[in-house]
């Protein structure tokens, strides 16, 4: 599968506020907190209450028994909005945004991707026509983490990091929480996942990101109203929350933190924190399900084949996997990044619990999709190419799409026209290769290739 990395991350957004109820005892200044319970319980850890004040300031960096109190209050807090207990106490450490660029570059270093490997992902991403020919995979997405995470829980690691972008250590809460939401999920369900596709991988993470989002509004809004005692937040200086020259691949990765809460409301609403513990049992299959909560859990994706028909030294990568499914988050994405989708229209109606709005016409009736890159070595050149089938509800669907799709290749992408349903870009520019778009039905298949005549050669025509 195209992977992305495997740690529970805040990602750096400016995002809307939403309207919570608050408890009517909670912030009253008369709310005399009982003393410490003989055992532990909801609401309260390591002798701290849920909201209890702490005297506590970061203008000066926080040291250990001052992080050590936040820590458990929040836990506190966390255990009390989600109605689900700590297990066990979380280590929580706080790194410079130099020292976690260090880690990950360290760790990437040691990271056993092959060269094929990177190869075969490169092709996913470039026949989303969001990351070109020009440039690394890898590198957009250590660019992106590395500017924009404001901290992760790592199962592996049984611990979070919080990143700061001050001098001295300080803690961003709604970081903490958020972080400490995972930790929870890990000790209470388990984190692990055999998602097998970027997709799928995206869908199942919506409930992970999406739970843990939705705690942390319900959490700043107690701040906000004045419900809990908080700490200031911190002011961030430093990172960015996207790579300019591949934005769309923010807006693909972003999806689980901005659909996934929506998905969460609405299972909350249908029946509280049961609803909620219960999807962990059964985790959502495609971004379809999280772009259209009412899809979910009824309509699955369709599953889709692609033949080998190709000739003339072209190949499938050598791998356990061939293919790869992107699913309708990555599609919008890709029309987004070039600008068939309006900018703006991603921050428009994206309701209560949704960062951006990923639902455009030409992206509604996903159904399935598969991506198989191909390779040609003649021993001196390694040359590539793909085939990309996507299924669709109805043939309209799939003629919107197809319209969609050459409308880009042609206005944004810089294609000509070479033949019916065929584009050649010209080779200077970052996706400059051939493309055959041909719709059978309610199935639309991309085939790409260095040149027009080897087209054919990755996919021969039926």
């Amino acid at each position: 599968m195209s992977r992305l990395p495997a740690v529970f991350a805040v990602l750096t957004l400016v995002l809307a506020g939403c309207a919570t109820p608050v408890p009517p005892t909670a912030g009253d200044p008369n709310w005399e907190w009982p003393e410490d319970p003989p055992t532990d319980r909801l609401g309260w850890e390591n002798g701290y209450w849920y909201n209890e004040s702490l005297d506590i300031s970061q203008s000066d960096g926080l040291d250990e028994a001052e992080r050590e109190a936040l820590v458990a209050r929040t836990m506190a807090r966390v255990e009390h909005i989600r109605q689900l207990e700590f297990t066990k106490q979380v280590p929580v450490e706080v790194v410079s945004r130099e020292e976690y660029r260090a880690d990950r570059e360290s760790r990437s270093t040691q990271s056993d991707r092959s060269a094929e490997y990177r190869a075969w992902n490169n092709q996913v991403w470039e026949a989303l026509l969001l990351v070109g020919e020009d440039r690394e995979v890898s590198d957009v997405l250590e660019e992106l983490y590395g500017g924009s995470v404001l901290g992760f829980y790592s199962p592996s690691r049984d611990r979070i990091v919080i990143v700061s972008d001050s001098e001295t250590p300080q803690i961003n809460r709604g970081t903490l929480a958020h972080e400490l939401v995972h930790a929870l999920q890990d000790q209470q369900f388990g984190l692990a996942s055999d998602a097998r596709t970027q997709d799928a991988q995206l869908a199942r993470s919506g409930i992970v990101e999406g739970d843990a989002r939705y705690v942390e509004y319900l959490y700043e809004n107690r701040c906000e109203s004045g419900a809990f005692d908080c700490i200031p937040k911190p002011e961030r200086s430093g990172g960015s929350s996207s790579d300019r020259s591949a934005p769309g691949v923010f807006v693909t990765i972003y999806t689980p933190y901005s659909e996934g809460p929506a998905l969460v409301d609405a299972l909350y609403r249908r029946g509280g924190w049961d609803a909620v513990n219960d999807v962990y049992a059964n985790l959502p299959a495609s971004t379809e399900q999280l772009i259209h909560p009412e899809k979910y859990p009824d309509e699955a994706p369709v599953e889709v084949s692609v033949p080998d028909r190709s000739s003339s030294g072209w190949s499938r990568f050598d791998r356990d996997q061939q293919f790869d499914t992107v699913g309708e988050a990555s599609l919008y994405a890709m029309f987004w990044q070039n600008h068939y989708i309006e900018q703006s229209a991603l921050r428009r109606n994206t309701g209560n619990y949704s960062a951006y709005n990923y639902a455009h016409p030409a992206t509604t009736g996903w159904a399935g999709d598969r991506v198989v890159p191909y390779r040609s070595d003649d021993g001196e050149n390694t040359e590539y190419g793909y085939v990309w089938a996507i299924t669709w509800d109805t043939e309209e669907d799939a003629r919107e799409f197809k319209s969609a799709y050459e409308t880009t290749l042609k206005l944004h992408v810089g294609g000509q026209r070479v033949e019916q349903g065929v584009y050649r870009v010209p080779d200077d520019r970052s996706f400059g290769d051939a493309f055959r778009v041909t719709r059978n039905g309610k199935r639309v298949t991309i085939v790409n290739a260095p040149t027009v005549e080897d087209v054919d050669s990755v996919h021969r025509r039926r």
